[in-house]
């Protein structure tokens, strides 16, 4: 794709007003670190959080924690 195939007609135009509104955060919390591991899950498990799109590991982490959250 190149840059003129791209629509951006949904996008506003980026003017100085804009940046004036913007908002500097400072002081986010720090991502706690991640393990990679080796899992064994059943593939059609698998297949139905990759069938849910990008982000599907973040997803199955937020499930293993709500999980372990809850049996704590």
């Amino acid at each position: 794709m190149t840059d003129e195939d791209i629509d951006l007609s949904d996008c506003p135009e980026i003017t100085p007003e804009l940046f004036a509104k913007a908002v500097v955060k400072k002081g986010l919390p720090v991502a706690k670190n991640k393990a990679q591991v080796t899992l064994r899950i059943d593939s059609d498990v698998l297949e139905w959080f990759k069938s849910q799109g990008r982000g599907y590991q973040t997803q199955i982490n937020a499930l293993l924690r709500a999980y372990m959250e809850a049996h704590q």
